[in-house]
């Protein structure tokens, strides 16, 4: 882990649906540390820093995979291979990819598939039987479903629209799958309304899982406090981004609002 941005030049940038690309960038484990799935970094564009999950961890290598939704991802969207970011981190609590031989769920919505796809893979490395929901709104922006599935995961497509695979919400797609299906451990990351009723379908099934937040965030070092939740107090940039179902429970905001910069609840 490293706490001042590490001047890395982008290598490679992929087109993936019409609104997200993912950056590439060479990345020595030895002298920067190697990433879990699940944790995250901050990228300066040398104007502006946000955290960006880790998409892809390979052989001294990250990516991260970026949805255009504001100004900041706009400018990251304009950039070419060759040209330079800052990136410093990782940062956060990760995934538990410490399971071998298990049956596991793993869900994303949009481009919460970026660390569901650094879990998923990580654990059908390790044996897993590896089902995954991959939905979106529309089947343009269904992500890193085809990747997993040449690792060997079994991939449920999802679509809003029913444009491609079930027609439906995540949550439909996976109640479904549970009629038939079992599973030791599910990884959970998306919209925060599809995830609180993933939470509940879940729970009702007794499976354990792990669930990926995202709040406004400044520092990443668990100094200024921006990204606390109700009612515990902790941190998405330390204590989280991922939390475990129990503790899922104790954050009273989780599915019903958050915060923005100057605290307001929205």
């Amino acid at each position: 882990m490293i706490n001042e941005p590490k001047i890395v030049e982008i290598t490679e940038i992929i087109d993936e649906t019409p609104t997200i690309k993912t950056f590439k960038f060479n990345w020595d484990m030895d002298k920067l540390g190697t990433p879990n799935p699940g944790e995250f970094v901050m990228v300066w564009n040398f104007k502006n820093e946000k955290p960006m999950s880790i998409a892809q961890i390979n052989d001294n290598e990250l990516a991260i995979t970026v949805k255009n939704i504001g100004e900041f991802t706009s400018q990251l969207h304009d950039l070419k291979v060759g040209d330079t970011i800052g990136v410093r981190g990782s940062y956060g609590n990760c995934f538990n990819n410490s399971f071998e031989g298990k049956n596991i769920l793993a869900i994303g919505g949009g481009v919460g598939m970026a660390p569901i796809n650094a879990i998923a893979s990580d654990l059908i490395k390790k044996g897993n039987n590896v089902d995954v929901v991959s939905a979106a709104v529309t089947k343009d922006e269904l992500l890193y479903a085809e990747a997993l599935e040449e690792l060997g995961a079994k991939i449920h497509y999802c679509t809003d629209d029913g444009s491609f695979g079930f027609k439906g919400f995540a949550t439909d797609c996976t109640s479904e799958l549970l009629n038939d299906s079992t599973y030791d451990y599910a990884f959970v990351c998306g919209p925060e309304i599809m995830m609180k009723g993933i939470f509940d379908i879940l729970e009702d099934a007794s499976i354990p899982a792990q669930y990926s937040l995202e709040r406004y965030m400044k520092c990443a070092l668990g100094v200024c406090g921006q990204c606390c939740v109700d009612s515990e107090g902790w941190r998405i940039c330390v204590e989280g981004p991922v939390f475990e179902n129990d503790k899922i429970k104790q954050i009273t905001e989780f599915g019903k609002y958050r915060r923005d910069a100057s605290g307001v609840k929205y």
